[in-house]
């Protein structure tokens, strides 16, 4: 089960979930990270991609290849997503309040639903729709 976020006595309509450290070398930058803050990477579906749970309650990250989202902008910071409960009102949402899909709902088997988009400020950012129990 998805654990809810809770500030205070709030429960919060999403949370961060999961990040991604995009690499030109993939393996370099895993040393560099194992080194230098403890983190360990479990090898995960395609080569050179990696997970890393070690990263807090509730949160995990990746290490993979990096890549264009939108095509000419190559991601040169950490990719976030947000865990939410409905990915098809998320879409709507983000559209109705001027942001942009860059990449429609991709299904992870065992993992759930993604989306990544455009906010109004030309951030790219990800949305995921998590199995049940993946969180739990």
């Amino acid at each position: 089960m998805l654990r809810p976020c809770i500030h205070g006595e709030t429960t919060m309509p999403t949370c961060f979930r999961h990040f991604a450290i995009n690499a030109d070398d993939v393996q370099r930058a895993k040393q560099f990270y194992e080194q230098a803050f403890g983190l360990d990477f479990t090898p995960w579906g395609p080569p050179d991609f990696y997970q890393v749970k070690n990263v807090g309650d509730g949160v995990m990250g990746a290490l993979q290849e990096r890549r264009e989202l939108v095509a000419g902008k190559r991601a040169n910071t950490f990719e976030t997503t947000l865990g939410v409960d409905d990915i098809t009102k998320t879409l709507a949402a983000i559209e109705a309040n001027g942001g942009r899909i860059v990449m429609q709902p991709f299904r992870i088997e065992g993992v759930g639903e993604l989306i990544y988009f455009e906010d109004t400020e030309g951030n790219i950012c990800g949305a995921m729709q998590y199995e049940p129990g993946l969180w739990g």
